[in-house]
């Protein structure tokens, strides 16, 4: 097994040839830098906050008009390009041409591609039909939809037309989507009535009634997919084939570069989520500067990421039209048939970037997955990770089950701006365990409680100059006080996001889990998935949750929950113990260990670590966790039964 920091796979010529390099050679000058080196370059787009990304602008091909103004103001009230016009829609217009296209795959094999001009063709007639609808600039349109074509046209379709896009995934329950829509008052809702998964139809026309119902704004239901009767009701039900006959031509209308584009969610778990608005000209210059520059994906790139329509993720993935890439879309489970079926898309589709979870990745391990043995992958170049942090055997079993030397990339972001902060850059090896580098224009570091930088020690991961992708704010939030609140309350004109983080002299870090789901043992600080790195690795551990129940007056216990696939529970408890004992601290031992059917987790995948916590110190059930905001919230019933004992 590697260690922490050892080399598993290096650039060739130091990265220079891609487009990062192009782009050093090109702009650095512009930027005061002669030295050739991503460190250097790092520095001045933190520190010439406004030329860095007109010089992304330049050479990414940005078509809209960046204004005379760079960065107004400081955070957390920054604005970016407060003269800029253009239109996110028009930007991926002229890079995603012929002939690039939309792969469409599912778990029953299908693998489809739509060409470019077709998928344009597409967005030109919903377009037409939006505006026909009464939706105009500004106005909302929602899509009820899984990872399908569909909504990739109905984002593009809004986006074109200077209307607000919004998204769940049919598998949130209904108050779920309720909650999100009901903030948004959207006029038109993009449909379907059934979707699959895990190989059987699942039929969501009585939750799409309910959900109507509880949405007096919709005036237009664009049903897609299965023709099985939509619910009925006040508004005007059409079918997206029809919705989209026609010869209508294609138009962009030119909107501000702070004009709202879509509203993507907080997890909910436990209370109302927060609607977060991004930019047109933020979202444009970002996945520009991170799609093209840190992953190298460009014209003749085909780039996927596993995702659902509800997670930040399938923007960013469709973010590869911005920079003319081919992109595929995958409708199903990540392990129906079985682990094999996402591993084969790399050779269905010939996929240059593969993106998945970390989760994912784990699950491929303890499922004894070999892509070597039935996979070519003559076209992969790179693997991305994210969601959760990755482990230093997770890193090894990607270089020891893939059939070629592949570099991979760990990253770390969030909803909150749409990318990562920390990933890798085609000028940096691939070291075990380490998040490579942070992403140009991010100015992150790591906070004490005190509100000093810290290196080489465990911290709050703080920004500390703005973005373009920080959110404009939230939905009905006009005084921005919710906004301040989120990010800014702990150490004023910084944001603050929620994870402990170190970062190391060469600028590599790790990633340690939510900053409010510490464990603090003795004065010992340590972030939970430096824990599950230990409990995880353990054979017969199939997936495990750790709380503190301790808190600033008092030492409370720890508890493991683990899912296990194996019988004898007492000699596996033994082994944990004994391996958290060594390889962390005695103080690290779990109070209690429990066996559980499962691990509740959000519909992102994201483990329930705060909710059980509180559990745990006494609230109820309904006060932590939405049933309808949980991916499996049947093991809930589990969590609450012991936390009575």
């Amino acid at each position: 097994m590697s260690s922490m920091g050892d080399v598993l796979w290096q650039p060739a010529d130091g990265g220079l040839d891609s487009p990062l390099g192009e782009f050093l050679a090109r702009e650095g000058p512009s930027l005061g830098v002669r030295s050739g080196t991503y460190r250097d370059l790092y520095q001045a787009s933190i520190t010439a906050i406004g030329p860095f990304w007109r010089s992304v602008a330049r050479y990414t091909q940005l078509a809209g008009d960046l204004g005379e103004r760079d960065l107004v103001g400081a955070l957390p009230d920054a604005t970016f390009f407060p003269d800029g016009v253009l239109n996110y829609a028009q930007e991926a217009h002229l890079r995603f041409r012929d002939p690039a296209r939309i792969i469409v795959a599912d778990e029953d094999g299908r693998c489809e591609s739509i060409i470019a001009s077709e998928f344009w063709h597409t967005v030109a007639q919903l377009a037409a039909f939006l505006r026909s609808s009464g939706v105009q600039q500004g106005d909302r349109v929602a899509g009820y939809l899984p990872n399908v074509y569909e909504a990739v046209v109905g984002l593009f379709a809004t986006a074109s037309i200077g209307a607000v896009w919004s998204c769940t995934s049919p598998d949130f329950g209904v108050g779920a989507v309720v909650d999100r829509f009901r903030q948004i008052e959207p006029k038109v809702v993009l449909a379907v009535n059934e979707y699959r998964y895990g190989g059987r139809p699942i039929d969501r026309r009585e939750a799409l009634g309910s959900i109507l119902g509880a949405l007096p704004t919709v005036g237009t239901l664009i049903t897609v997919g299965s023709p099985i009767d939509p619910p009925q009701g006040a508004w005007k039900t059409i079918s997206f084939a029809e919705a989209t006959q026609g010869r209508h031509d294609l138009g962009f209308t030119p909107v501000p570069f702070n004009h709202p584009l879509w509203v993507l969610y907080s997890s909910g778990t436990t209370g109302i989520p927060k609607a977060i608005v991004h930019s047109h000209g933020g979202i444009v210059l970002e996945h520009k500067k991170v799609l093209e520059l840190q992953h190298g994906i460009t014209s003749g790139s085909t780039f996927f990421w596993y995702s659902s329509t509800g997670w930040m993720m399938w923007n960013f993935l469709v973010g590869g039209l911005l920079v003319g890439a081919s992109i595929v879309l995958y409708d199903g489970s990540p392990g129906f048939p079985n682990l094999e079926r996402l591993w084969r898309l790399i050779d269905e589709a010939d996929i240059s970037f593969f993106g998945v979870s970390a989760p994912f990745l784990r699950s491929s391990q303890v499922g004894r997955v070999d892509p070597r043995s039935f996979m070519v992958g003559s076209s992969l170049r790179a693997i991305g990770s994210t969601g959760a942090p990755l482990t230093v055997d997770g890193f090894d079993w990607v270089y020891q089950h893939l059939p070629n030397p592949v570099q991979l990339v760990s990253a770390s972001g969030g909803t909150d701006v749409c990318t990562a902060f920390l990933g890798g850059s085609p000028m940096h090896p691939t070291r075990a365990g380490l998040i490579a580098t942070p992403a140009l224009g991010v100015a992150v570091g790591a906070f004490d409680e005190n509100g000093r930088s810290v290196v080489g020690q465990m911290g709050e991961l703080v920004i500390t100059e703005p973005m373009p992708s920080m959110p404009i704010g939230f939905w009905n939030d006009e005084d921005r006080h919710r906004y301040h609140e989120a990010y800014f309350a702990q150490y004023p004109g910084v944001w603050r996001h929620g994870d402990w983080v170190t970062f190391y002299e060469d600028g590599s870090s790790v990633i340690y889990g939510r900053s409010d789901s510490t464990l603090n043992r003795g004065g010992v600080r340590m972030g939970t998935a430096e824990f599950y790195r230990v409990v995880e690795a353990i054979d017969g551990v199939v997936d495990s949750l750790v709380i503190d129940t301790s808190a600033l007056d008092r030492t409370g216990e720890l508890v493991l929950f683990v899912v296990t696939d194996q019988a004898d529970h007492e000699a596996l408890t033994s082994r944990i113990r004994a391996a958290l004992r060594e390889e962390l601290s005695p103080r690290h031992v779990p109070d209690q260990v429990f066996y559980v059917s499962g691990v509740p987790k959000t519909l992102n995948g994201k483990k329930l670590e705060v909710p059980i916590r509180r559990l745990f110190l006494g609230s109820s059930l309904a006060e932590v966790a939405s049933r309808d905001s949980v991916a499996n919230p049947d093991v809930l019933a589990e969590y609450e039964a012991l936390a009575r004992l």
